[in-house]
């Protein structure tokens, strides 16, 4: 099957975004263990950013893909024309396997996504318990069993596996057709949707309690241990103002 130029560099980009991404946030979480610095804020920002439009393109197919099969939920599952280019240019990496470029761009948009929610919890680390960062939190963890879901497809899926194995396949034990489409679009939708929201909650509160994490750095200091320092949860009766870690 003949690929676009087109689809090899989307691929690529795609993989860059997110390979930037963890950078940033390997880089920001580093940094923030000895000193808080100005600097760190926009940098967590633009990773926030950059995961929320990551996340946006990400749903779509699955939404759009959810509602192909409520009008032809016998056919194939159905990838949009941009999802499918993608997919196409990830499977150069092995033209043998015809579904490996398909796992490997879920994988990289989940990983987009979880940088996104990652970027939460780097941003929020001196600001207190913020709500933002529970339900950040909260991402990272049902995001991070998804990404590992993702990855055993495809890492199923490149080891010459017929079929991808994961709980979104039974394990493998589904045959492909109908039964086996329905199950795994609507495992990945619902998982994307609930992901998704928890994602819009946490940048909801992040919004709301902008000052105060905008606060936590305002000026370079070497800062202590967060797990050792005791803050009260924003917004609680116990504090009339932020709590934040001392110079």
């Amino acid at each position: 099957m003949s690929v676009e130029w087109w689809e090899i560099a989307g691929a690529a980009v795609l993989l860059a975004w997110a390979v930037v991404m963890w950078g940033a946030v390997a880089v920001l979480a580093y940094a923030q263990r000895h000193e808080v610095r100005p600097w760190m804020f926009p940098a967590a920002v633009a990773v926030i950013g950059l995961g929320i439009a990551g996340q946006i393109g990400h749903l779509q197919e699955h939404v759009a893909q959810a509602a192909y099969w409520v009008f032809h939920p016998n056919a194939q599952p159905w990838m949009t024309p941009l999802g499918t280019g993608l997919a196409n240019g990830f499977g150069r990496v092995d033209p043998s396997k015809p579904s490996l470029g398909m796992e490997i761009l879920h994988l990289t948009g989940n990983f987009v996504f979880l940088a996104g929610l990652a970027g939460v919890m780097v941003i929020t680390r001196w600001a207190g318990r913020t709500q933002a960062r529970r339900w950040g939190r909260m991402g990272v963890w049902m995001q991070g069993i998804h990404g590992l879901e993702h990855l055993a497809l495809m890492v199923s899926v490149a080891l010459g596996a017929k079929q991808a194995i994961g709980l979104s396949t039974w394990f493998g034990l589904l045959d492909p057709g109908p039964g086996l489409w329905t199950y795994r679009i609507w495992w990945h939708a619902i998982a994307n949707l609930i992901g998704s929201v928890i994602f819009a909650i946490a940048l909801y509160h992040l919004w709301r309690e902008r000052a105060v994490v905008r606060a936590a750095y305002q000026r370079p200091r070497s800062v202590p241990d967060p797990e050792t320092t005791a803050r009260p949860l924003v917004g609680s009766s116990a504090s009339s103002g932020p709590a934040l870690p001392s110079s």
